[in-house]
């Protein structure tokens, strides 16, 4: 086996927004690495903290919302999820609040999963995925303006077949659901 090199981080030099808006936050940064190359041109895309959550019912039903993606063009099921704000103090603050928003359910005992990254080469951000088992519908969902989401209730079966069929396209769900199925020997 050969040895392994340390690997050093690379210095940032300067840094230059190009792109500042809600959604969308983009800079370029001149780098050095540790060798002493400069990298003239390096892009970054600069996102908050993303969420997703597990959610299962108390009768162990799997909570699932469906709404149209824009980028790709479709409607789709995914987990619950959104993005942690100001007056969250903790991702999971942001999971519970994102939760009880778009389905209206709340409550059961929460536990994090997993944190990724989509793109750890360009993104700054990370997704933490939390499992909430037992939880209950309390309330009304509490929709953005530019939200249009519906809730749906899945068996466990009905779920595996639904990733089975790829009918869901949102990656840094996807892994989480798998993990989460294979570690709790649900196959």
């Amino acid at each position: 086996m050969d040895k392994q090199k340390d690997i050093k981080p690379w210095e940032t030099v300067s840094s230059k927004y190009l792109i500042q808006r809600p959604w969308l936050t983009a800079r370029r940064d001149v780098l050095r690495m540790p060798d002493g190359k400069l990298v003239p041109e390096y892009y970054v895309l600069e996102y908050p903290t993303w969420v997703n959550i597990i959610a299962i019912t108390t009768e162990g039903k799997y909570l699932l919302v469906r709404q149209y993606r824009h980028a790709l063009g479709i409607v789709e099921y995914e987990l619950c999820a959104g993005t942690m704000d100001a007056k969250d103090a903790t991702p999971l603050d942001a999971a519970k609040r994102e939760l009880l928003e778009e389905t209206g359910y709340a409550g059961g005992e929460w536990t994090e999963l997993t944190a990724l990254s989509a793109n750890p080469t360009s993104m700054n951000n990370l997704n933490h995925t939390f499992i909430a088992k037992g939880v209950e519908k309390v309330s009304s969902q509490h929709l953005d303006e530019t939200e249009e989401i519906t809730v749906h209730l899945f068996t466990l079966q009905e779920l595996i077949d639904l990733l089975r069929r790829d009918e869901m396209k949102q990656s840094l769900m996807v892994a989480p659901l798998w993990r989460y199925i294979a570690e709790n020997h649900l196959l």
